[in-house]
């Protein structure tokens, strides 16, 4: 790194080198709520199917703040109003996105919490950090919230084709080794405008804007929601679900202080709230918790812990299989009752060695903050009114699989 004063310049293997123009940045980016995001993978558990895919969720920050400068630049360079205050706290919102997010992905949302969502996270993370910084924080939280008069600048944090999505498309395919998401970001902002204070894209660039659809739709299916990943994601939920269930009941379980914290009480959306040790405890985890825990858990003498921890850590994961419809109550009586004669357990507790899974894969909805076409004459269209590409509007349409996950078991 080069470095005059506070300012820095990050060699990036996507986008090459990436300035951190400010100090307030560069001091956000510093702070130990950011530095957490270094230790949280941006694809979860993805490295099962793409062993590349180690890159973490800083990296990712930083990279769409990248693009949020190139994005300001350019509309700007369309006639924009954008103040320095403003492009500063753009620049923030968007670094500080995923701050929220928990260990894995959306997995400990599914196990150790409930009712609260990695963005109401993100947004209490931002007003703490707000108080210790105030300088551009309130302008981004407001512009991360959506509240901020100027709307483009959150339809550039959070839209349908936010930084966010220009950013992890192509990094996420860069890590993972496939050509899926590989899109035209630079030429994608080059065609950036605004009409009536709303983020719109220039008629040239509708064949962009195909692509880009086009590439989230097989990035979803190939890899975000890979069969595989589906499976090694809801073994690590039944596994945490069963540790959190033993230690409810009075077992001491391994565990670093944060993630004893989440194991020992049932946290919901109100405790977030209520009690700063909650948020306290939360941003003290990250993957090595999990992981470190899982490793000791594997020779702990119950039966369902133990089984599930090896099978996670020495990758003997969930099988798959897709489903037609739910599974019926027989079904369940029966699978339960498998699991119950191999493992010697009950029946009830036969659950933690299956999961039914609906996945669902919806790329585009038009609405009002839809993807919209500017024309020279003055039109205005929704991407899907302005594509002829034949299939355009099944991307807007919600496609479903429903998997079933499950130990495999000798007879």
């Amino acid at each position: 790194m080069m470095q005059t004063k506070k300012r820095k310049i990050i060699n990036d293997p996507v986008f090459g080198f990436i300035s951190i123009p400010t100090e307030t940045l560069y001091d956000i980016i510093q702070h130990p709520y950011m530095q957490r995001l270094t230790r949280i993978k941006q694809l979860g558990l993805s490295s099962f199917v793409y062993p590349g895919t180690q890159h973490t969720r800083f990296q990712h920050s930083l990279g769409a703040m990248h693009l949020m400068g190139e994005a300001i630049r350019q509309l700007r360079w369309m006639g924009a109003d954008i103040n320095a205050e403003e492009e500063e706290a753009a620049l923030a919102a968007i670094l500080l996105h995923d701050i929220g997010h928990a260990p894995f992905s959306h997995v400990l949302e599914n196990s150790l919490v409930s009712g609260i969502s990695h963005e109401e996270i993100s947004s209490l993370m931002m007003e703490e950090i707000s108080r210790e910084m105030p300088a551009c924080l309130p302008m981004a939280i407001s512009i991360f919230k959506g509240t901020y008069p100027k709307y483009f600048l959150h339809q550039l944090v959070s839209g349908q084709l936010d930084m966010d999505r220009l950013d992890y498309l192509r990094r996420d395919s860069f890590y993972a080794g496939v050509t899926e998401g590989s899109i035209g970001s630079a030429q994608i902002i080059r065609m950036l405008d605004l009409f009536e204070g709303r983020l719109v894209v220039q008629e040239k660039g509708v064949y962009s804007i195909e692509k880009f659809l086009l590439a989230r739709r097989l990035m979803y299916w190939q890899v975000y929601l890979h069969k595989t990943s589906i499976a090694a994601e809801e073994l690590l939920i039944h596994v945490l679900s069963r540790a959190k269930e033993l230690t409810l009941a009075g077992h001491h379980l391994f565990a670093s202080p944060s993630l004893q914290f989440f194991l020992n009480q049932k946290i919901v959306k109100d405790d977030f709230y209520r009690s700063p040790e909650v948020l306290h405890n939360y941003v003290n985890l990250d993957d090595s918790d999990i992981v470190s825990a899982i490793k000791v858990w594997i020779v702990y003498p119950d039966i369902i812990l133990s089984t599930l921890s090896n099978a996670f850590i020495n990758r003997r994961l969930f099988k798959v299989s897709i489903l037609r419809k739910p599974m019926d109550n027989l079904e369940i009586e029966r699978l339960n009752e498998r699991y119950a004669t191999y493992f010697g357990i009950t029946k009830e507790e036969g659950r933690y060695f299956w999961a039914e899974e609906q996945v669902a894969n919806e790329i585009y909805a038009a609405n009002e903050d839809g993807i919209k076409i500017k024309y020279k004459n003055g039109d205005l269209k929704d991407i899907t009114d302005a594509s002829d590409m034949f299939n355009l509007d099944m991307l807007s349409k919600e496609a479903t699989k429903l998997y079933l996950c499950y130990l495999p078991v000798n007879d």
